[in-house]
């Protein structure tokens, strides 16, 4: 007797425990949403009572109407990117109480209207105003608004938005990529703005099919009206004994009753989805958006004000409300036409106060004129739109990106970029001075596109032929109406900004040991953290001068070796300064501390550096061919001998370049900075290496000898 208090009061404890557990883990919004589902299912299969089904309804108008709100107020269609997901649960709780109404309709509709609850009797008695045949017209109207109007419409729009995004998606990631390379952005937001374009297919190709929920909704709703009406008449006749009369009016009053409680949630969240696939090219939210158009135009408002007083006189017409909207239209016609004059005049006199403030120009001293700019970019007359575009990147806005690009990459301070229109120079044609020296010119067509073909085959689109003027590939000027189609077919499509500043880029990076200044140089010291000006100090000017590091930066630079790691390439110069005062020998010595970085530029897409070793006879013959004393060696060889040496660098070259392939030309530390003398007089492009050069954790794949 004294265990079977101490076994309850176990199995309390067990129970208690077990509903603390399921209370915390309702807690977690993946197993709340699990619990639902499972909820809305067992309605499709359980009865409800009366009560329970009030409940399901007034939560189905209540989810209904929360869907249509946040369609209201968002700013854009992927902040309620999970729709298609909301619009399958608000469909499938309507179907389930759909499915209950019609049990308790069958089974209780002989016992009078409140029979399926009282929801379902108040829609029958106030919107039917207890008149069946209101009640079949009103649910018809709103089934053929909601199946034809709404839902017709928003389906045709996510089909047309669907396709369209998916076609336009590999176009927008090439734009992205462009953008990135360009450097018009960084790589976290070149890879943010490749999700929201994920995102956004995604969203379109699912609205497309989610779309089709609301049109299944529709039928399934009228399908259940008419098998409830006839379903019920016949249980109430042959069941319950009622006559025809009484069968009818009990029967079709739930049934059109039951109808239009789901087809008003139905027909909120049918527009609800129409907002949300009409608001893809609408910025801000629907009010702004709306009222903001709308109520832009005085004219249209002070129109629309003339017609309904118009319309207010007319013989038979109501004299008031049209009147009342007259007069409130008309009102605010002019209150929004003062508020844009007022605006217009106040932008007047600010700009007004802005040129009196200006200070008069003075003479320009003389000298101005023996200033030289180090980077100038002459424009014909036609090309002047390219400065203030207002419809794509601005050139200003895209060259200060390419100071910061180069900036990033090289570690080279691109010096400010002087533009300036010159009337003498043709229309549509731009200059680039490096130093007061044309270093290269182009011709634009500024209302077109320009096209190349990677692959190098025949451009088949319509347009005008042409040569790249960076570096003299075919391509073809062609009218934007043609961008996707160029795009799709795998084309690189560029702007006329572009061109420019990819050509401003390729003579930058030609000239930058020419561009690199005494005063550009000392900037460089001076923009290092504070744990390196020690380094500077100890360095500067005892064991080397400024003009003897921007020797060494120079050297670095002229063969694409970046000076963005300072820090190492003062140390390398300190290291070499205790044993030699040559730059040549000081920037060979930089360059094996900069083994990495060297190896790392050089690695192709593979993970290997492609190598070409000199052999063993020309790493001797180049031995041999230096003359004179310590380190003032200069190279002597026979002209004969040298002509050979170049027929085999550029047949080696040429030879893999048909292959697709770029390799470095290996040689020893000893005789590096004399065949890079050589080679860069033929091809400056070919990239030459040390031994000294190769990182230890770098991998080398040898294609050839020389």
């Amino acid at each position: 007797m004294a265990d079977a208090p101490q076994g309850g009061g176990d199995g309390s404890a067990v129970m208690k425990i077990t509903w603390d557990r399921f209370m915390v883990s309702l807690q977690r919004g993946d197993v709340a949403l699990a619990v639902g589902v499972v909820v809305i299912l067992s309605a499709l299969i359980l009865p409800l009572p009366p009560w329970l089904l009030d409940v399901g309804l007034a939560l189905s108008l209540t989810f209904a109407v929360l869907i249509l709100m946040v369609s209201v107020f968002i700013e854009k269609p992927l902040q309620f990117s999970s729709f298609p997901t909301v619009l399958l649960m608000a469909t499938l709780i309507r179907l389930s109480l759909n499915l209950s109404s019609t049990r308790l309709i069958l089974s209780h509709g002989h016992e009078g209207v409140e029979g399926a609850g009282k929801v379902i009797a108040a829609f029958a008695s106030f919107i039917m105003s207890g008149n069946f045949v209101i009640g079949i017209i009103v649910f018809a109207i709103l089934v053929i608004v909601n199946f034809v109007v709404i839902t017709k419409g928003s389906t045709r729009i996510a089909e047309v938005a669907a396709r369209f995004t998916l076609d336009a998606m590999p176009g927008k990631q090439m734009a992205i990529d462009a953008d990135l390379s360009a450097g018009l952005c960084d790589e976290p937001t070149a890879r943010k703005r490749r999700s929201e374009l994920e995102q956004e297919s995604s969203f379109f190709g699912a609205m497309d099919g989610a779309s089709k929920f609301v049109r299944g909704d529709a039928v399934a709703g009228l399908l259940i009206t008419m098998i409830n009406i006839i379903g019920g008449m016949i249980i109430g006749m042959a069941q319950n004994g009622l006559t025809f009369g009484v069968a009818a009016d009990y029967y079709t009053k739930l049934t059109v009753g039951e109808g239009l409680v789901t087809q008003v949630p139905a027909l909120i969240v049918s527009v609800a989805a129409g907002m949300l696939v009409t608001k893809a090219g609408v910025q801000g939210a629907v009010d702004r958006a709306l009222f903001g158009q709308l109520a832009g135009y005085p004219r249209a408002l002070g129109m629309s004000a003339a017609l309904m007083a118009l319309m207010a006189v007319v013989p038979g017409m109501p004299f008031l409300p049209f009147a009342v909207l007259g007069i409130s239209m008309g009102a605010a016609a002019i209150m929004l036409d003062r508020n844009q004059r007022a605006e217009a005049e106040r932008t007047q006199v600010e700009a007004e106060e802005k040129a009196k403030q200006t200070a008069p120009v003075a003479e320009e001293p003389i000298s101005t004129a023996l200033r030289i700019d180090h980077v100038r970019l002459e424009l014909g007359y036609g090309l002047l739109q390219l400065i203030n575009n207002p419809r794509g990147q601005k050139l200003t806005d895209q060259i200060k990106s390419l100071r910061r690009a180069i900036a990033g990459e090289m570690g080279f301070i691109m010096p400010s970029v002087r533009i300036q229109d010159n009337m003498q120079l043709p229309a549509n044609t731009y200059v680039v001075f490096i130093k007061e020296v044309e270093s290269g010119r182009g011709e634009l067509r500024p209302a077109m596109l320009l096209i190349m073909d990677p692959r190098g085959e025949d451009i088949t689109l319509p347009g005008e032929k042409t040569k790249e003027p960076t570096f003299g590939l075919p391509a073809m000027w062609i009218d934007p109406t043609n961008r996707e189609e160029a795009l799709f077919r795998g084309y690189t499509v560029v702007d006329p900004p572009t061109v420019i500043t990819t050509h401003l880029t390729e003579l930058i990076k030609e000239n930058m040991p020419e561009l690199l200044s005494h005063s550009e140089t000392q900037k460089l010291l001076d923009e290092l953290d504070k744990e390196h000006q020690k380094l500077v100090a100890e360095l500067i000017p005892t064991q080397i001068t400024v003009g003897g590091l921007q020797r060494v930066i120079q050297n670095l630079l002229a063969e694409r070796v970046s000076a963005r790691d300072m820090p190492t390439i003062l140390e390398g110069v300190a290291e070499a300064c205790s044993h030699t005062r040559n730059v040549t020998l000081i920037t060979e010595h930089v360059r094996a501390r900069l083994a990495r970085q060297i190896s790392d530029s050089n690695t192709g897409p593979q993970g290997f550096i492609p190598l070409i070793t000199l052999s063993p006879e020309w790493e001797q013959a180049f031995a041999e061919s230096l003359v004179g004393q310590g380190e003032e060696k200069q190279i002597s060889m026979a002209p004969s001998q040298l002509q050979d040496f170049i027929n085999r660098v550029r047949q080696t070259f040429e030879r893999f370049a048909m292959q697709g392939e770029t390799p470095v030309l290996l040689t020893s530390p000893m005789a590096r900075p004399y065949v890079r003398s050589i080679v860069e007089r033929f091809r400056p492009v070919t990239v030459v290496m040390s031994q000294s050069e190769i990182h230890p954790k770098a991998r080398i794949k040898t294609l050839g000898q020389i």
